[in-house]
């Protein structure tokens, strides 16, 4: 009898152990740890109030363009050898430094803008197609042109910020299939270049001035916007948008991008990039920048 009993089992109702293993079970399930909602895709696809700015001297592009767009200059004999070494010389300087010298800025552009003084607009923008072509193209950073296609892959619009002249930015942000361009503007009376500048060159803080100018025309939160940039005198832009990347940066936009968490990229190549990490986490008015944005944001409207 005993046997059977062994072999048969035993009816049981629901105890105060089964009841608790139960409950027990229940709440382990219930505390288990949730995963970690995965990081959204950068930049997010179709977000209409976000865009991407670009720097364009040493950012997007191997050196200044102004100097670049010289040398077309001389070519088609707007000017003599003596302003074309000094030319050289100060796109050596720049490639060698890495960074901005305000002189060799200030002077290269009133050199062409005595120049191009007399010249008609539309002469210098078809001569400006030709010197993209001539010495432009080749300069494009690759990985800065991939950073650009993923802002209008996912649907945002990308934008120029850059004190060469408009139209060089403008020829430039159009043949890499941007969405358009700000840039320092040179006063045309009929068509015709007066060899003076509309405002002040687009240059550091007035940068932000203008990037701020076009978020508000454009309906963008700048929270939601990407600025990228080699130099420290764009950290004003760079500290006005959400996501924030520091391109070929020099010795102080690479230290300030380090200290603030910014994310920074090195296309160039050598001992500079090295010495940073292939990729590696990390003036003028501001009254005259919005001048010039607005004067931009015009023409393109035009």
């Amino acid at each position: 009898m005993a046997a059977l009993q062994w072999l048969t089992p035993r009816r049981r109702s629901a105890t105060a152990r089964s009841v608790l293993a139960g409950e027990a079970a229940a709440e382990a399930a219930l505390a288990a740890p949730e995963e970690e909602p995965a990081a959204p895709d950068f930049p997010v696809v179709g977000d209409p109030h976000a865009a991407a700015f670009f720097d364009l001297d040493n950012t997007v592009m191997q050196g200044a363009a102004i100097f670049h767009f010289g040398r077309g200059l001389y070519k088609r004999k707007f000017f003599h050898k003596r302003e074309l070494a000094r030319f050289a010389w100060q796109q050596a300087w720049f490639r060698l430094a890495g960074s901005e010298d305000p002189e060799h800025m200030q002077d290269a552009r009133d050199s062409a803008l005595s120049i191009v003084k007399g010249h008609r607009v539309e002469e210098l923008m078809a001569i400006g197609e030709e010197i993209y072509d001539e010495y432009m193209a080749e300069k494009i950073w690759p990985g800065t042109r991939a950073l650009a296609q993923a802002h209008l892959d996912a649907g945002q619009r990308v934008w120029l910020v850059t004190a060469a002249p408009v139209e060089t930015a403008t020829i430039i942000a159009r043949r890499l299939g941007l969405t358009g361009a700000l840039g320092t503007v040179a006063e045309s009376v009929g068509g015709v270049y007066t060899g003076r500048l509309v405002g002040e060159p687009l240059h550091g803080p007035s940068k932000a001035e203008a990037v701020r100018a076009l978020a508000a025309a454009e309906g963008l939160q700048l929270s939601r916007c990407a600025a990228y940039s080699d130099s420290a005198n764009d950290i004003p832009m760079l500290s006005l948008v959400g996501h924030p990347y520091a391109i070929n940066p020099d010795t102080r936009l690479r230290k300030h991008a380090r200290a603030q968490g910014w994310r920074l990229r090195d296309y160039r190549t050598g001992r500079k990039a090295a010495k940073i990490g292939i990729p590696a986490a990390a003036g003028v008015g501001a009254v005259a920048g919005g001048a010039v944005a607005a004067v931009a944001i015009h023409r393109r409207r035009r």
